[in-house]
This record gives C-alpha cells, sequence and structure tokens, in this order.
C-alpha cells in the first residue's frame, strides 16, 4: 500500500559547507549527487507514493540542468522553498496528493539512511502517528558562557536524544500544525509536539549523520563505500 508522501528538504543555504561553488546537497560522492541516495532508497520502497523535494530558488535554473534525468528516474517533485525550512515544508505540504496519509520529512542532507531505520521509523509511525528516527546522547555536554567561552555547567545526558530524520507524522497532523506554526522550529517534531501529540522515538544508527562541513562529507564517503553499507542497502 502506498500511502505515505515523502519531503525530501534541500533549501538550505549550506554556509558551513564553506563551498562557493556548490551546496552541500549537490557535492557528488562516489559519483552520485548527495541528494539522490535517500531518493533511490525512497524511490524503491514499496509504501512511498510521491516524493517532493525543496529547492532553493537560485538553484531552480542548475537542478533542472543537471539533474532532470535522475529527477524523472525517481519520480522527484520539486517545489521551490521559503526562506525558513517551515516555510519550505509549507510548500512542499501544499502539494501532497489527496489520500496520502503519512508524510515523511528527510533532509537531503543525509545520504547515508538505511533501508532497516527507513521501514522502522515509518511502522512505528502508522502504529503512533508520529515517529522520528534519533540517537541518544553518549558524550558529555557542557553549556558554555557564549561571551566568554567558559563552562558553566555540565548537562546531564540522561534522556538526551539527538533528533534524526525521517520525522513520520500523520499528513492532517502535519498540515495542522504547520497552519497555525510560529517562530522558526527546528525540526518538524517541533510542530507536532506543540499540538500536544506524543512522538515515538526510534533508535537510528549514529552513521545516519547530517553534511554540514566538508570532514562530514569525508565521513559520509567512507561510509557509503563500505561493504556493510553496501549489504544493508543493496540498491547502491
Amino acid at each position: 500500500m502506498k500511502d505515505v508522501a515523502v519531503i525530501l528538504a534541500a533549501a538550505g543555504r549550506s554556509s558551513r559547507f564553506n563551498d562557493p561553488y556548490q551546496k552541500k546537497v549537490y557535492a557528488t560522492v562516489h559519483g552520485k549527487p548527495v541528494w539522490q541516495y535517500s531518493a533511490q532508497l525512497f524511490a524503491d520502497h514499496p509504501r512511498i507514493a510521491q516524493i517532493i523535494m525543496t529547492i532553493a530558488q537560485e538553484d531552480k535554473a542548475m537542478v533542472q540542468e543537471k539533474f532532470a534525468g535522475n529527477l524523472t528516474l525517481f519520480g522527484v517533485e520539486i517545489v521551490l522553498g521559503g526562506q525558513e525550512r517551515c516555510d519550505s515544508v509549507r510548500n512542499a505540504l501544499e502539494r501532497i496528493k489527496p489520500g496520502i496519509s503519512l508524510v515523511a520529512i528527510h533532509d537531503a542532507a543525509r545520504p547515508c539512511l538505511t533501508r532497516q531505520s527507513l521501514n522502522q521509523v515509518i511502522e512505528e509511525a502508522s502504529k503512533h502517528g508520529a515517529a522520528i528516527l534519533a540517537s541518544p546522547i553518549r558524550a558529555t555536554v557542557k553549556r558554555v558562557d557564549p561571551n566568554s567561552n567558559k563552562i558553566t555547567e555540565t548537562v546531564s545526558r540522561e534522556g538526551l536524544w539527538q533528533a534524526q530524520t525521517p520525522q513520520v507524522f500523520r499528513t492532517e497532523d502535519l498540515k495542522r500544525g504547520y497552519a497555525n506554526v510560529s517562530g522558526k522550529p527546528t525540526d518538524d517534531a517541533q510542530v507536532i509536539e506543540k499540538l500536544g501529540i506524543g512522538i515515538k522515538v526510534v533508535e537510528g544508527p549514529e552513521s545516519n549523520l547530517k553534511i554540514t562541513t566538508k570532514e562530514d562529507l569525508r565521513t559520509v564517503e567512507a561510509f557509503l563505500k563500505s561493504p556493510t553499507r553496501s549489504r544493508d542497502n543493496p540498491f547502491f
């Protein structure tokens, strides 16, 4: 049953990637652009009915010129993003086809998502109405004064998790949440939290990292080349 739409978020500025020539989601890893790894995984999933990728206005001509064939191959629709992430998601929600019960939102800069993790988070969202991938924080956490750069306290890491994507929610809940969103939520789970809806957390692997810097890109390159990755995701 195809009952899940995917919003692939690729409209960010990539300011910390420090590359004047390309944004991180369009960088090439082993011959493929970063965004394509996730798009291909979603396209091959039996429950995915629709894939929408949000892109920045300034990238539209480049994306159409360089990736038109791949976008068509994987059935990816393009939607122009807004000033903030929440604006981009709202634009994409307007394009969701009728009858789709769940929406999965995924960072296009997370190319190491595995089929197993995707299956788990969709399954939990089907049961509970909302689910996200996340990983428990294992390092010692310090609060630091932004002016002096000195430690002000050590924060207990008990119960602290680092959010990942995909984050999967009932379509009607997500639309309702974004219709009333305020401020600048840093992830979509915050929008659902404000509705008072409980969100199931599924532990995702730490390898499901989001590319922010060139160092992250090198880490991703190594992981995508590993034999373990190939066995887990035969699509690649």
